[in-house]
């Protein structure tokens, strides 16, 4: 098999391990409100309207996202019915997408096995896992950045050849694509940190030989065409999503404030980092090398030059804005993965010291985790989810309580995920003994995959605790054609609702918006129901409405449920 052939059958290999690890038991959990209700409901009714640019959210224009993963969404609702499967399904491509161009581009910088190894070691990190199977633009968006760094470095890798050209103009797209997925921040970083590494080793120009006139064209058409019709389109759009919604946000100075919590710096440092366990180790001894060395001067060292500032600089500049969530870090885990199995890869100690090393990390993990599910749990489930999962977080500022799973239903899953570490810290206690080498990366790759299925598992848990079914049976239960179900707050708390189909079919459901734009914008449709105080949406006003039949439903969600 030819260096190509081999280099895309990594590729492959990398994605359907992930479709593996992902499709099974793909719809078997409700939505995650408001995590993912929201999302699903933006695209139900993208779909039901036929307008896939006007988007909505209960009726009320919704622009804190750019439109693909709606896209995407509604054309599966339209293949396969509205389904948590469907829904989730662009998420799971996004994820195998983007292993794929990790493993291809580590494939041809270092071998097919060195690829492969990268496109294994970013399907076991579990934040990036956990992703995959989540209704939020975050896989499409780290997929369609690595697709464009992995075009514009083998463009300029393979700078002369016939291919080079087309590399490039594939990457420019593709970054246009990572605007149109989440962030304008996918259109421009990823090229300037390519260009920094060129410009290090005196390789920057011509720009032409790695950022054509036709790949710019692209990037610019696809990532900012949707941004200047909506900004064309709506009035005050663009100072909304691009002023307030990024810059001032950024600063700590939004007009109106996010809801989400945001982490610390050494919070979102932490977290980012155990979210890419146990590869950032092996990604930071790659990055001391390369440091080492003065890489950057090498051109044949620039790809590399590139994935670090890629990794170090979003990290830098996510740890310095004023608002950060946990998931902030993931576009920067496949130059991760990439530099971990570089490390690996040129490891010459014959896998005895990183054997070791691993070795320490997993046993005192087993045994950690050992002894957390032998004890009651809460605290370590307190910790946990208040540092990772950004509802809790809310809630937690809210002094209200999240539903989580009960430890019950997570001890097993702990201490499943104990005795993997313990049989994984035995092998690698034997790669040592054996000094295996390069399988000492398999090793930890493998142990690492097995653990992502109990990952999956506690997301479905948190899921189905969260999940507004609950609610749904209530209003089918009581209610009639004729109710008007009011809900005054944050819209997006009970976004599934209004894709529940039982209960559409039983009610009339109107919302009442507190997003930012629909308090800047009159224009957005707000309830039927009249405003009878001058709070601010969201705020403790009361709204009356002239419904024959009023419901008060179970409280699934946070106690702003007026219902007059």
């Amino acid at each position: 098999m030819t260096r190509p052939a081999a280099s895309w059958a990594s590729a492959a290999f990398a994605a359907l391990l992930l479709l593996l690890l992902l499709l099974p038991g793909l719809g078997r959990a409700p939505f995650d409100d408001p995590g993912e209700g929201q999302h699903a409901e933006i695209a139900r009714e993208a779909w039901a309207s036929g307008d896939l640019f006007d988007l909505r959210l209960n009726g009320v224009r919704y622009f804190d996202k750019p439109p693909l993963l709606y896209w995407l969404i509604a054309l599966d609702f339209r293949a396969w019915g509205v389904s948590e499967w469907a829904a989730r399904l662009p998420s799971v491509l996004g994820a195998a997408l983007a292993a794929a161009a990790t493993a291809l581009l580590g494939a041809r910088l270092l071998s097919p096995a060195g690829g492969l190894l990268a496109g294994a070691a970013l399907g076991s990190c579990a934040l990036f896992l956990v992703f995959g199977r989540y209704v939020r633009p975050e896989t499409l968006f780290v997929a369609t950045i690595q697709l464009g760094l992995t075009g514009l470095l083998l463009g300029f890798r393979e700078g002369g050849r016939s291919t080079s050209m087309r590399w490039s103009i594939f990457g420019c797209a593709s970054l246009g694509l990572a605007a149109l997925a989440k962030d304008p921040l996918g259109l421009m970083a990823p090229p300037l940190a390519v260009g920094a590494a060129l410009a290090l080793c005196g390789q920057l120009r011509p720009l032409r030989r790695w950022l054509p006139r036709t790949g710019v064209a692209l990037m610019v058409l696809l990532g900012l065409g949707w941004y200047a019709w909506a900004g064309l389109r709506h009035q005050g759009f663009l100072w909304y999503t691009v002023v307030d919604n990024h810059l001032l946000n950024a600063a700590g100075v939004r007009r109106f404030p996010d809801e989400d919590v945001p982490l610390g710096a050494v919070e979102f440092l932490t977290v980012s980092a155990l979210g890419a366990f146990p590869w950032i180790a092996a990604a930071a001894g790659a990055l001391a090398s390369l440091l080492r060395r003065r890489a950057w001067r090498d051109p044949g060292e620039a790809p590399w030059t590139a994935l670090a500032i890629w990794s170090v600089g979003l990290w830098a500049l996510v740890a310095v804005s004023a608002f950060k969530l946990p998931h902030y870090a993931l576009p920067a885990y496949p130059a991760i993965a990439l530099l971990a199995a570089r490390w690996w890869m040129d490891d010459e100690t014959s896998g005895r010291r990183p054997a070791l090393v691993h070795l320490v990390l997993f046993a005192s993990l087993a045994v950690a985790l050992g002894v957390i599910a032998a004890g009651d749990g809460g605290a370590f489930v307190g910790t946990v989810f208040s540092a990772t999962d950004v509802y809790t977080r809310k809630e937690l500022a809210g002094a209200q309580t999240s539903p989580l799973p009960p430890w019950s239903a997570l001890q097993p899953l702990v201490a499943r995920t104990a005795f993997v570490f313990a049989a994984g810290a035995v092998a690698l206690a034997i790669c040592a003994w054996r000094r295996a080498g390069w399988w000492t990366g398999a090793v930890v790759a493998a142990s690492m995959l097995a653990v992502m299925p109990s990952a999956l598992r506690a997301l479905d848990l948190v899921g189905t605790g969260r999940a507004v079914a609950g609610m749904a049976s209530d209003v089918r239960r009581f209610a009639s054609p004729e109710t008007l179900l009011v809900h005054e707050g944050p819209i997006e708390n009970s976004g599934a609702l209004s894709s529940t189909r039982a209960a559409a079919r039983s009610s009339s459901t109107r919302a009442a918006a507190c997003s930012g734009w629909a308090r800047r914008f009159p224009t957005a449709p707000m309830s039927s129901g009249r405003r009878t105080s001058s709070a601010p949406p969201g705020g403790p006003g009361v709204r009356s409405c002239s419904s024959p039949r009023a419901i008060r439903s179970t409280p699934w969600l946070p106690p702003c449920l007026p219902i007059a």
